[in-house]
């Protein structure tokens, strides 16, 4: 008989693990979970240099990106509404963050009819 307590939980979204870009003296451009601070350089991720690099390592697969950074966003609003629920990001700020900047993002066009 298996109880399902004694299972694990499975994971809401992608694994936090790209760009996969690494060398031997600084650490990844990764997110570091709960927080969502970058690995290598402290800064809110995706940072500038994780941005670039995602965008090189998925030069190919660009709707691969989208869903990625997707992913990680819903994971991110996990987390971090969970470690702050009352003055965590707004949905936008989030958004803006992980996703607008991504490869299908759309140029704002002013007095467009």
């Amino acid at each position: 008989m298996v109880i399902s307590a004694q299972l694990p939980t499975p994971r809401l979204g992608p694994h936090p693990d790209r760009p996969s870009y690494r060398t031997q003296t600084t650490p990844p451009h990764t997110p570091m979970r709960p927080h969502w601070f970058c690995r290598s350089c402290g800064q809110p991720w995706p940072c500038a240099q994780s941005r670039l690099l995602l965008k090189a390592e998925y030069e190919r697969k660009l709707p691969t990106l989208s869903i990625y950074l997707a992913g990680l966003m819903y994971e991110a609003m996990q987390d971090l509404y969970h470690l702050n629920p009352h003055d965590g990001p707004s949905p936008r700020e989030l958004f803006d963050r992980f996703v607008a900047w991504g490869p299908f993002r759309r140029a704002v066009v002013s007095g467009a009819k």
